[in-house]
């Protein structure tokens, strides 16, 4: 089967940081079903762990963990799929990415495909959606309050993928006021149209911003990117008894500024359920029924925004690059080889 790796970390202009190659098609043991994949979406882990992760010497590395495809086998303890079906899910940091034709994945992660998309937009939504909703429900518990706070939160990069569909979860699901941040006019008419409140520029001091805006203090701060720069800024505007949940990977962070207004800190990763097999792994299957019910339902859309083409090195490299210059908005998204 075709498939995208590397042998060796590199910056992503090196003339092999993503290769073509072919390996043997796998088979399903177990709960893990084989996907013919369809269509793939790149996000910023990609991109981190081509720049830094070694194979094992001789081996490829296969990147990519979303994905939108037809389950085409099953191992002997599935329960959830059957052949045929069409899935859409974000895999596992541990196992084989998903720029290949056929991948193996634990149906316990995976979800059915919304009936209203095409692999391209489903494949968008996996890895995002998971993040988002864990953060939310899981983690910063936005459904129950804060005392005092203002019923808002701040979602701190709104135009990103992530951010992209948290702020319509928040919209389908919460009464939550929802401001977000974006730097330009585009990404600020984007966060809009997918239905954020309000909308401040990260490149200006976060607090006056919405203290401006006079709902108040939020009850919840969201940060997926550049937490590190925003911290003393999160501090200052979120309210007493705040939460705030990070996904990104700070260069270091203090977590003393928050003792004052008693904040508790949330760190999200998707791929923890599956990393360590957790006891309720099975959670992400059952959330992403859920997304998929919602966009099915019409209270959610793909946040699917530029198509590169079909699955390859070439196409893989420019998505890669566009994720690393910091300028993309929703979700890049690749189908067929």
């Amino acid at each position: 089967m075709r498939a995208v790796g590397y042998h060796i970390p590199q910056s992503i202009d090196a003339k092999t940081a993503l290769v073509n190659f072919d390996l043997p098609r796998p088979e399903p043991t177990g709960r893990d079903v084989l996907v013919e994949v369809k269509a793939v979406s790149v996000n910023p882990v990609d991109t981190k762990i081509r720049a830094s992760a070694k194979p094992e010497p001789g081996q490829w590395k296969v990147l990519g963990w979303d994905a939108a495809g037809i389950v085409t086998a099953v191992g002997p303890k599935v329960t959830l799929f059957k052949p045929g079906d069409e899935v859409f899910y974000a895999g596992a940091i541990n196992r084989s990415g998903t720029n290949a034709e056929y991948h193996l994945v634990d149906e316990r992660i995976v979800g059915k495909k919304p009936a209203t998309l095409d692999f391209s937009a489903a494949a968008a939504l996996p890895l995002t959606s998971i993040t988002a909703w864990e953060m939310l429900f899981d983690r910063l518990d936005v459904s129950r309050p804060v005392p005092g706070a203002a019923n808002a939160i701040l979602i701190i990069g709104g135009a990103g993928g992530v951010g992209s569909i948290a702020i319509q979860i928040v919209r389908a699901l919460t009464n939550l006021t929802v401001i977000a941040t974006a730097s330009r006019p585009e990404t600020q008419d984007w966060v809009k149209a997918l239905g954020a409140h309000h909308v401040i520029d990260h490149r200006k001091p976060l607090a006056a911003q919405v203290a401006a805006l006079g709902v108040g203090q939020p009850a919840f701060v969201f940060s997926t990117t550049n937490t590190d720069d925003h911290l003393s800024e999160i501090v200052d505007l979120i309210a007493p008894q705040g939460r705030l949940g990070l996904i990104d990977d700070p260069r270091e962070l203090s977590a003393l500024p928050l003792k004052r207004k008693s904040i508790s800190l949330h760190w999200e990763l998707m791929f923890t359920r599956s990393l360590y097999a957790t006891a309720d792994i099975e959670k992400q299957h059952e959330l992403l029924n859920r997304i998929g019910a919602l966009v099915d339902e019409g209270r959610i859309k793909s946040t699917l925004n530029e198509s590169f083409g079909a699955i390859n090195a070439e196409n893989l490299k420019r998505a890669h690059a566009l994720i690393e210059s910091g300028k993309a908005k929703g979700k890049i998204v690749l189908a067929g080889f």
